[in-house]
């Protein structure tokens, strides 16, 4: 019997490691690009298998304002700095998110650094179609594991990204360097994760994964292009939270 397509809005490269995945494991892809309009799409497909949001995270608030009411069930997502704040407002109550900790490059296979949890109803889904391409998940049974693992991926890209704007280099080069300041902007990224999720987090816990994920990749480059702009965007945030985040705006000065 042949499976229900699955819907995938954003074709770039993170998005076609999963379309490879959902094809290898027997799903139709039918992918959304800028150019074809999510509306007729869903006309055309109202009951896909699963709806794979795959754009970059400055396009996935349009995205989901778009998202027609018969497809908010099926939604998986899969943004960095993701929270669930992020989806929680446009009625969406129970999305299959997972967090990546895989990185694909242009003109390069992708490259697992470690297994990226994954939750909620197309979670087994997800984790078998990414099984087929050797990529290991873990599949999450609670929405605080869920929390955790978006949490800390969030302070890995931050901190990472930010301190590197700083030293340069790689991530191991920044722990083995770096230490103390990869610390400090690191606690300074839980304060302000704190802040977004209204949760106390356990930082020592946070900073262990952090180092965890370093150790999986430790030529992992700290700085990627976006790198500026998590900063600004942290520092926006810190602005309206009223959260100090010294080290940061000393870097930023710099800047």
């Amino acid at each position: 019997m042949s499976q229900q397509p699955v819907i995938l809005i954003g074709a770039g490269e993170m998005g076609g490691v999963f379309a490879r995945g959902l094809l290898r494991a027997g799903y139709p892809v039918h992918p959304v690009t800028r150019d074809i309009s999510i509306q007729s799409t869903a006309a055309a497909i109202p009951q896909p298998e699963l709806v794979l949001v795959a754009v970059a995270e400055g396009d996935l608030q349009p995205v989901l304002e778009e998202i027609p009411a018969a497809w908010k069930d099926r939604l998986v997502l899969l943004q960095n700095e993701l929270l669930p704040r992020d989806w929680s407002h446009h009625d969406l109550t129970d999305p299959t998110v997972i967090s990546v900790w895989f990185e694909k490059k242009r003109g390069m296979d992708f490259k697992v650094i470690i297994p990226s949890p994954v939750f909620g109803p197309y979670a087994e889904t997800i984790a078998r179609a990414l099984a087929t391409l050797e990529i290991s998940t873990k599949v999450l049974t609670t929405p605080a594991e869920l929390l955790q693992e978006l949490v800390l991926k969030n302070v890995y890209i931050l901190t990472t990204n930010i301190a590197g704007l700083k030293t340069g280099g790689n991530v191991g080069e920044l722990w083995d360097q770096h230490q103390p300041l990869a610390r400090t902007i690191a606690y300074e990224v839980i304060d302000l994760q704190q802040w977004l999720t209204g949760e106390t987090l356990n930082r020592e816990a946070l900073v262990d994964g952090m180092v965890e994920a370093f150790d999986g990749d430790l030529n992992h480059n700290c700085m990627g292009r976006s790198a500026p702009a998590r900063l600004q965007r942290a520092l926006q945030l810190a602005d309206e939270a009223e959260i100090e985040l010294p080290t940061m705006r000393k870097i930023s000065q710099e800047l």
